[in-house]
């Protein structure tokens, strides 16, 4: 399955349409979560089928409004419910929320059978026609699609089940070893060192003086406020979340052409494991590791490898890299962060940039994955003679590789 996402250009009688299945979607999820609360206090074991069919049964009388939109915007809800107290049980997300306008995110879902897709329009039922800013780059059947709504731009995303493969494999049998940080996102064992464009460092000062401007302005603070928000206060927070959106896809984007030149000019591709979750937790780094994106970066490999063939070894987190040198395999357990040199002091033929000979060991546990394909399958780069030259490169840190239309 593949999603699509394709930006929308409704008019405004299509935006009033959205406005409401998104508020009807948000009411669906609140009377379902309303429900399960009491029912589970009461004894009873709830599920998402038996809330959509009481509310089914009530909508007629109490709620008919929701005729006016697709009948997946009230029902859909009560499944992702189940999904979520699902989750929660397991204790693999939180306790479901309550959605409250202006603070949840906007959408509802459409089932493929009542969505049809003609060329740069799709048809959306209850409503009709509504323009696409480009059309689907895949054939195959759609199962579903979700509208959203991000700052003042409207989204679709299908859901396709393609008819054959759209991915062309990769057909290089080179191979690499990346190490991720923070000064530089990656660091390749090709000598490659890949900056990000950190958007949200660079937009920062803007993003606290917008911040700033807009908790000035009149709106409900106190719980029981009900003193209404402004004009002022809605078209500011307006400026907050386009901001935030253009953050997000600057990073985004450099994260898809980087991943991209990855997957289509190396057949194996050698990973460290990283907590981030934990990396997180510490509160000198958390915006910085955040700014990268680590874990989309990951995100978008691993996917990208699946559908095009490549092999990715994800090494364990334990795994020693920076500390242990690629020649001899010392392992210099007295090395600190901010001895960013490398140098063996045992066999005396490695002195590098740390990040650097971590991707360089990363890149050399192929080789005891895959011993079929090495030494001279695995690159063109013999990495015993790579060390022999970088034995006296210290500043090896200084020499960056920018990517531009690599997707």
């Amino acid at each position: 399955m593949l999603a699509h996402k394709i930006e929308l250009k409704p008019n405004n009688k299509q935006i009033t349409y959205f406005k409401k299945a998104c508020g009807i979607s948000r009411l669906a999820w609140n009377w379902g979560l309303v429900n399960w609360e009491e029912e589970y206090k009461n004894g009873l074991k709830p599920s998402g089928m038996s809330l959509k069919k009481e509310f089914n049964a009530i909508k007629k009388k109490e709620f008919p409004f929701v005729y006016e939109v697709t009948k997946y915007a009230c029902q859909q809800p009560f499944i992702q419910l189940q999904e979520a107290y699902r989750r929660f049980f397991k204790k693999i997300g939180g306790k479901p929320k309550f959605k409250k306008k202006n603070k949840s995110i906007d959408s509802f879902y459409i089932g493929g059978d009542q969505i049809k897709v003609i060329g740069k329009k799709v048809k959306i039922p209850n409503l009709g026609l509504v323009r696409l800013k480009e059309e689907i780059r895949f054939k195959g059947k759609i199962s579903n699609a979700t509208v959203s709504r991000i700052a003042d731009k409207w989204f679709i995303s299908f859901t396709i089940k393609p008819s054959m493969s759209y991915y062309n494999t990769c057909k290089n049998q080179a191979s690499v070893g990346i190490d991720l940080g923070i000064n530089h996102l990656a660091v390749m064992s090709d000598s490659s060192f890949i900056d990000s464009p950190k958007p949200l460092k660079r937009n920062l000062k803007r993003l606290k003086r917008l911040s700033r401007q807009l908790s000035k302005k009149q709106h409900s603070r106190k719980k029981g406020d009900t003193t209404p928000k402004s004009n002022n206060y809605i078209k500011h927070s307006l400026k907050v979340a386009k901001l935030h959106k253009k953050i997000a896809n600057i990073r985004k984007d450099f994260l898809h052409k980087f991943t991209s030149y990855l997957t289509n000019n190396f057949q194996y591709i050698s990973i460290e494991t990283l907590n981030i979750k934990g990396m997180m937790s510490n509160g000198r780094l958390s915006r910085a590791i955040s700014d990268i994106g680590m874990y989309e970066f990951k995100r978008q490999l691993l996917y990208k490898a699946e559908l095009k063939g490549n092999f990715i070894l994800e090494n364990d987190k334990w795994f020693a890299s920076s500390k242990t040198c690629p020649n001899c395999g010392n392992n210099k357990a007295d090395l600190t962060l901010k001895d960013r040199v490398y140098e063996c002091l045992e066999c005396k033929k490695v002195k590098a940039d740390r990040d650097f000979v971590a991707s360089i060991n990363l890149h050399n546990q192929l080789g005891k994955v895959l011993p079929e394909v090495t030494p001279v399958k695995i690159t063109a780069l013999n990495q015993k003679a790579r060390l022999v030259d970088l034995t006296s490169i210290v500043k090896t840190g200084n020499k960056h590789h920018y990517l531009s239309n690599c997707a």
